[in-house]
């Protein structure tokens, strides 16, 4: 069943965020990620999330940015899109974390998996993995005593996770995440947004 789809007061987008968003190749018959594979539809979903998001990589950072369409135009708030005192969400399409996930899961199901735009919400919305039982595609999160789940991002297989960090950087792969003190010090668990077929 599809969540609903919730916005959190990010629906400002630009032209040329929606074109951004809508011209984005679609996935080739001949790449490993698009062919189906039968005997496990899970994990052929997850290769597709994953796909989209590796596709995804060097796309700006925006605070806010990022829907079902793809990278949309950020904005600031009284914390979060700025980088050395400088306002750039209101000036940069592209995506933050949880609009990332947000649009590999739509886009990869064909619609049928709609995250909210908010990790916490993301986090709630999704089933427990253990890590022993990860796949592409599943939602990694990140949480510290200051800022409990502040960032999510998408394992990507063979040990990486794809993500949108923060202000000033590009959507990026991160290798053997979670053996990095940061990352692995920070993590709160994976979730799935939807039960699997296994």
């Amino acid at each position: 069943m599809p969540f609903p789809h919730t916005t959190g007061g990010w629906g400002r987008r630009r032209l040329l965020g929606v074109a951004l968003g809508a011209g984005l190749a679609p996935l080739g018959a001949g790449s490993a990620a698009a062919r189906p594979r039968e005997e496990d539809p899970g994990l052929s979903l997850g290769l597709r999330v994953a796909a989209v998001a590796a596709s995804q990589i060097g796309v700006p950072y925006a605070w806010g940015g990022g829907d079902r369409l793809g990278p949309s135009l950020g904005f600031c708030d009284e914390e979060n899109g700025y980088l050395n005192g400088q306002c750039l969400g209101e000036s940069t399409i592209g995506f933050d974390c949880s609009g990332l996930s947000l649009h590999c899961w739509y886009r990869a199901s064909g619609g049928a998996v709609e995250l909210g735009h908010y990790t916490v919400a993301q986090f709630h919305r999704s089933a427990p993995v253990d890590r022993s039982g990860l796949l592409p595609g599943d939602l990694l999160f990140f949480s510290r005593p200051d800022a409990p789940l502040h960032h999510v991002g998408l394992w990507a297989g063979d040990g990486a996770m794809i993500h949108a960090e923060r202000t000033g950087t590009l959507v990026a792969r991160v290798e053997n995440v979670l053996d990095l003190p940061r990352w692995a010090g920070e993590f709160a668990g994976a979730r799935r947004p939807l039960p699997l077929d296994r």
